[in-house]
Parts: structure tokens; sequence; C-alpha cells
């Protein structure tokens, strides 16, 4: 204990520092996400398919150019007919990331291994000031 009282300090830098290790992992970021510059990699570079999950009047405020609207209540039954094939990677959008990580779940329990969510949704999309389609 005494130890940790003398350097107080640099428990605290060790502390900041596994935070900032953590971040990415608690924000979104983490296995199955995917950066905003590296999805429109992926579509270009793979042909994949983006599947956005919002309900049908956030769709139409805005989306991925190219996106299908499956909402997330309907992603089950609709997927497979929405994408044939299933080794094409398959992008999950939604307004903030937080549908589209339910969604790749649900993907992969469906047989789509290559499915991978947005991190942060739309909202990164437009921050990295990629192009949005409205409906």
């Amino acid at each position: 204990m005494k130890f940790f009282l003398d350097n107080w300090m640099l428990m605290a830098v060790a502390l900041s520092a596994g935070g900032m290790l953590l971040w990415p992992i608690v924000s979104g970021g983490g296995p199955g996400a995917l950066t905003a510059d590296g999805a429109v990699q992926l579509i270009n570079r793979e042909k994949a398919v983006v599947i956005d999950v919002c309900e049908a009047s956030e769709f139409a405020n805005g989306h991925v150019v190219g996106a299908k609207n499956i909402p997330l209540g309907q992603l089950e039954g609709k997927l497979g007919s929405a994408v044939k094939n299933k080794a094409l990677p398959v992008i999950m959008v939604c307004y903030s990331g937080a549908r589209s990580k339910r969604a790749v779940s649900i993907a992969k329990k469906l047989g789509f291994d290559h499915a991978v969510s947005l991190s942060g949704g739309m909202n990164a999309w437009r921050t990295a000031n990629l192009p949005v389609e409205r409906a």
C-alpha cells in the first residue's frame, strides 16, 4: 500500500494509459467494427453490400449511397433475400452504430460470416464527409 501512496502519479499514468487502450473497444471500435474509411475500401475493393438497419423515416433522411434498407426488426426475415451471396462482406449501418452491432450478430447467425458494423454509424460517415443519399 505504501508503494501506491508513494507513487500515486505513476499509478495515475498507468490507469490513464490502460483506459486509452480500452477506449476503442468500449466506444464501439472493437472486433467486428469498421471505420468509415475502412468501409469505403471494403465497398470498392470487395464489393461489400451496405445494409442500413434504420427505420424507413431515418433512412429517408440520409443513408450511404447504394445502401439497402432493412429495419433491424425485419433483418432476420429479409437479409437472405437482399444479399444472395453470403461470401460477400456485409456492412451494417444505423444512425449511431448501436443497432448495427446487434445486426451483425443476427447476420452472423444467418451465415454471413463477413458481416461488420460501421463504427459510429451515419454520424461517423457524415463526419468523414462521405456522400449521403436521400430517399
